[in-house]
């Protein structure tokens, strides 16, 4: 017979806290997501300085083309970055919440693709939302 007191048993963490934790990291990934999003800033004020220019000083210019192809690589990258973030800020209140149980799944996925920390946490997301219990503490669609 156990005589431990029940004070020393370990008691496993309630799947709402998993999400919580979830929800709390993917606010955190969407935080740096959109930081490291706008450092192709400098490529979109490089191409506007081509655009306008600003490089004819010299004996060879840039011809304006590559000023446009600087504006529009960055500014593509940019929108990618801000999306991913909003989708990512979008998750981690949808977890935290408990609703949206396919967009949370899909947008764990996508993370996968983001080395190293997006990849941990949509690992992390994933096994915990493919878990039966998990996955019925998700209201129902309407």
């Amino acid at each position: 017979m156990d005589t431990r007191p029940l004070a020393d048993t370990p008691v496993a963490a309630p799947p709402a806290h998993h999400l919580d934790t979830l929800g709390i990291l993917y606010y955190v990934l969407a935080g740096v997501t959109g930081l490291f999003s706008l450092i192709p800033i400098l490529h979109v004020v490089m191409g506007l300085a081509m655009i306008g220019g600003r490089f004819e000083h010299g004996s060879n210019p840039p011809p304006p083309m590559v000023g446009w192809i600087f504006l529009i690589m960055g500014a593509t990258f940019i929108v990618g970055g801000l999306t991913c973030a909003a989708l990512f800020a979008m998750t981690g209140q949808r977890l935290r919440q408990r609703r949206g149980y396919t967009f949370c799944l899909v947008v764990g996925a996508i993370s996968c693709t983001l080395m190293p920390f997006g990849t941990i946490l949509g690992v992390f997301a994933l096994i915990e939302l493919t878990k039966p219990h998990v996955k019925a503490l998700f209201a129902p669609a309407r």
